[in-house]
């Protein structure tokens, strides 16, 4: 999910509630912690727990494990209501897939960085829908969290996202683990959506009901905000799948490095396969770096290029494009190609 700020100040938690959410001000993540901000995504393939970002906008609820429960209801035949134990006990699988924040609802063409790559352990929601067996009527599936409270003015609100009933099935991941250990309590513990190739926002964090309707829920996480006009469109539509971009890893902002060769290296990613990244050094043409290939997952894909650079100052641009045709745009998009300014000692 993502916060209403690309770097948000932490919330106090939510409002007080029935159930098993209350407030938590403690499990919030202090300023000084780096996953509030963009965190680098760092050398390794898999994004450490440690670096990955949290974005709320309610606050950390806490939840009792021992009391909490799933439920799959609204237009099915056969009602469900999981404890922790009877989701553990479901054949677990993996699903490792890049992870990525929209950034701020309010202002969705600020460029963001808030990316991770993650091994999620859980079960695919198809197990659970086939076994609730969803009615004829039903076409979308509501998907609401343990975290509640205000914001914007409401009191009262939880926090909820939807999408099409054939696109649930097909793509939703309920995880329980992350990174090969149980999911932290800022990552949603017990339980939460994982939606591959789509933003954060839908990922919905501790996960207590799954709701089957016929029309697409009004509420203010899934038809105010989260929208925009993509092309082609000429109505807002909800954020879902992530755009191409990359991120230059190294160097890293305002490094000084040693004479030489320089070695340019970063991550890409898209809602489908990256096929290039180029960069581009100083405002010079634009050179095609080694892009590594997709593999089964729907991960990141690392690229490297290598270059010898004179002494000064000197700036380092990426941009990718995936098999769509979609190329990242010049600065100012939510998108845009990335820059990384630094230096070579003389």
């Amino acid at each position: 999910m993502t916060a209403p700020s690309t770097r948000p100040a932490p919330s106090t938690g939510p409002a007080p509630s029935a159930g098993t959410s209350k407030p938590a001000a403690p499990l919030t993540p202090p300023p000084e912690d780096p996953s509030t901000a963009d965190p680098a995504p760092g050398p390794d393939f898999i994004t450490p727990v440690d670096n990955v970002f949290v974005r709320t906008h309610m606050g950390v609820p806490e939840v009792d494990a021992d009391s909490w429960t799933l439920t799959v209801e609204g237009l099915v035949e056969r009602p469900l209501r999981l404890d922790l134990p009877a989701v553990l006990a479901l054949p677990a699988e993996q699903l490792t897939a890049v992870h990525e924040c929209f950034g701020s609802p309010f202002r969705p063409d600020t460029p963001t960085r808030a990316v991770a790559n993650v091994e999620w352990t859980g079960v695919p929601l198809a197990a659970l829908l086939d076994r609730a067996m969803p009615l004829a009527g039903a076409r979308h599936v509501r998907f609401e969290g343990a975290d509640t409270g205000s914001f914007q003015g409401e009191d009262g609100l939880s926090y909820v996202k939807d999408l099409p009933l054939a696109t649930a099935h097909r793509d939703v991941f309920l995880a329980h683990g992350m990174n090969g250990e149980p999911l932290r309590p800022r990552h949603g513990h017990p339980l939460r959506a994982v939606v591959p190739r789509m933003f954060g926002t839908n990922s919905v964090k501790w996960l207590t009901r799954i709701v089957l309707t016929d029309t697409r829920p009004e509420h203010m996480f899934t038809t105010r905000f989260y929208t925009r006009v993509l092309p082609g469109h000429d109505t807002p539509q909800p954020v879902r799948e992530i755009d191409v971009g990359s991120k230059l890893l190294s160097p890293a902002p305002g490094t000084e490095l040693a004479p030489g060769t320089q070695v340019f290296r970063g991550r890409a990613w898209s809602s489908t396969e990256v096929v290039s990244v180029e960069l581009s050094v100083d405002g010079g043409p634009w050179e095609e770096a080694h892009l590594d290939v997709l593999g089964a997952e729907p991960a990141w894909q690392g690229f490297h290029l290598m270059r010898p650079l004179p002494p000064g100052p000197h700036t380092v641009r990426s941009r990718a494009k995936d098999r769509a045709g979609r190329v990242q745009p010049p600065p100012g998009a939510r998108n845009s190609v990335h820059e990384v300014a630094f230096t070579v000692t003389g």
